[in-house]
């Protein structure tokens, strides 16, 4: 077994032995770990991995939330099986931006504008249509029994994160592995060598997107779940899109657990500012103190490790 399995069975069994140790309050914060961890690595998919950075990932996740909310409290789904039904959502929404945008030949900045256009149109028409209950949001009524998704004991819900975060890590290992994640990699580097080599390049960018996509509305209806509420601040505001970039880009864009890495950082950085505002009467007024932090701790990542936090788990060559 190499060092790197090794490594990951010992993470991953902290992991699971930590909630049976810890209070609820760290639990909570354990739980908001894997969960911004997940959501990041649906970015990295394709912002990292495939190199089409979006500022609108939002549109996924608001599409799961709403979509597995919409079809439990009106249609009255069972959420577990509303659950999938929202990746679906995802991925067709995925799909569809990547279809129009991609057959319209935009990319780099072109691409990440369009995708905040469509995020603000989302959220325009979930304020807007009745089905949605507009502005007011939509409340999931409170039944706590794990057949509702819901459970009196919130280590089952950290579990859950815990699982999704995993199955996250399995997929970008995966893309590291095999023909897919290679054409990924040769169009972020260069998409008209990729498309002289052969590569379908439309086709390749147009599947990542969808996976991204279903991956992040998965966040979504996890997110809905975990609070019985969304509304379309929430659910489409451009701060979800920001911790989901930002996660990857100071772990480590285009690594398997850059997303980890960073989201672990930025929670450290998120409690210990919220703590420091409590306690320095100077601090309360800088709202949100920890947003400062996250922008310092972003320009000296990529003046000082382009590759992000991973960078300095990387070995550096031995010189003669």
């Amino acid at each position: 077994m190499s060092r790197q399995a090794v490594l990951c069975a010992v993470g991953l069994g902290i992991a699971v032995i930590y909630p049976l140790l810890a209070p609820n309050y760290l639990i909570n914060i354990g739980m908001m770990v894997f969960f911004v961890a997940f959501i990041g690595q649906s970015w990295n998919i394709a912002g990292g991995f495939a190199g089409q950075t979006s500022f609108g990932h939002v549109v996924f996740f608001g599409t799961g939330a709403y979509t597995s909310t919409i079809l439990q409290v009106t249609y009255s789904w069972n959420p577990w099986l509303a659950w999938p039904a929202a990746m679906l959502a995802g991925g067709i929404v995925g799909w569809i931006i990547a279809f129009l945008s991609f057959r319209a030949g935009l990319r780099g900045s072109y691409f990440a504008l369009i995708t905040l256009a469509f995020a603000e149109v989302f959220r325009i028409l979930a304020n807007s249509v009745p089905f949605t209950r507009g502005g007011l949001g939509m409340l999931i009524k409170a039944d706590q029994r794990p057949i509702n998704f819901q459970f009196k004991d919130p280590i089952w819900i950290y579990y859950i994160a815990l699982v999704l975060c995993v199955i996250s890590l399995l997929i970008a290992w995966r893309l590291t592995r095999n023909r897919f994640g290679a054409r990924l990699v040769a169009i972020r580097e260069n998409e008209d060598a990729a498309r002289a080599l052969g590569i379908d390049v439309f086709a390749e960018k147009v599947k990542v997107l969808t996976l991204s996509g279903a991956m992040c509305a998965a966040g979504g209806t996890f997110y809905a779940q975990k609070y019985l509420y969304i509304d379309p601040s929430i659910a489409f505001g451009v701060d979800k899109s920001v911790e989901m970039l930002l996660v990857s880009m100071v772990g480590g864009a285009g690594t398997i657990f850059g997303p980890l890495i960073g989201s672990v950082a930025l929670t450290v950085i998120n409690e210990v500012t919220r703590g420091l505002a409590s306690v320095v009467p100077a601090l309360k007024n800088v709202q949100p103190l920890s947003l400062v932090v996250y922008g310092i701790m972003l320009v000296l990542i990529v003046a000082r490790l382009p590759d992000g936090l991973m960078g300095l788990f990387r070995r550096k060559p031995r010189h003669a």
